[in-house]
């Protein structure tokens, strides 16, 4: 289970022992979403010293395909684009929708006053990204890491108390991460990340959540994801 990058191996099994007894058995034997195998992902693809930016998610999504073990990343998702502009499943997923929209917007390929379908159906799509997982690997190639603050989805009632239980991993993955790290934190989750100490060594970067329409236009969110280039191939 604590199958990840070699880089990762000693922080990570540090910050596992440091979860409550009970939490690690419920791990080990309890059900829930992710597989058990897919819970530590994020620590596969991405080397420790690669890391620049930690993107927290909330929880993983309720759902076995789209859940990935790497935040905002949706498994149940293929393909971005169709011939009528987004794909019906990044369409239906209101936070991917509003985050690809921006990242068009900030790479200059999409008007900030016309978001419509007919308007992506027109970019010159040749020099873009056309899957899910190419744009977990650009995030990654940009040093950002795709976590979660809970690890595991049991359900929605259960969640909070989940992300408590994860705090003491996520104290000591903070603790021994260097300090040039930067956090990305959405919405509500900030006043959570902001509960664990370890969070004030880091710059912070706040702002609502995508599933909210006016990210796609939020100057901040332009600037810090438009130098990624996360749509573009690379």
């Amino acid at each position: 289970m604590l199958n990840v990058h070699p880089e990762w191996q000693e922080t990570i099994k540090t910050a596992y022992n440091a979860l409550d007894e009970d939490y690690r058995n419920f791990i080990e034997n309890g059900d829930f979403i992710p597989a058990r195998s897919k819970i530590f992902n994020a620590f596969k693809t991405l080397p420790k010293s690669k890391v620049k930016y930690i993107l927290f998610g909330q929880d993983p999504y309720p759902r076995e395909k789209s859940a990935t073990g790497h935040a905002f990343i949706d498994g149940a998702v293929k393909k971005i684009f169709s011939d009528k502009g987004l794909s019906k499943e990044v369409n239906r997923a209101t936070s991917l929708r509003n985050f690809v929209k921006m990242a068009l917007v900030a790479d200059g390929f999409l008007s900030p006053d016309d978001l419509s379908q007919e308007a992506i159906a027109k970019i010159d799509k040749s020099s873009l990204i056309d899957t899910i997982d190419e744009l977990r690997c650009n995030f990654e190639k940009s040093g950002v890491l795709l976590l979660n603050a809970a690890l595991l989805f049991e359900n929605k009632k259960a969640s909070n108390s989940h992300a408590k239980s994860w705090r003491p991993f996520m104290r000591v993955l903070l603790e021994k991460l260097d300090q040039d790290v930067e956090l990305i934190l959405f919405g509500n989750l900030a006043k959570m990340i902001k509960k664990i100490p370890e969070s004030s060594r880091f710059l912070h970067h706040e702002m609502e959540h995508p599933y909210n329409h006016t990210f796609i236009l939020n100057p901040k969110a332009q600037d810090l994801f438009g130098q990624m280039k996360l749509l573009q191939k690379k």
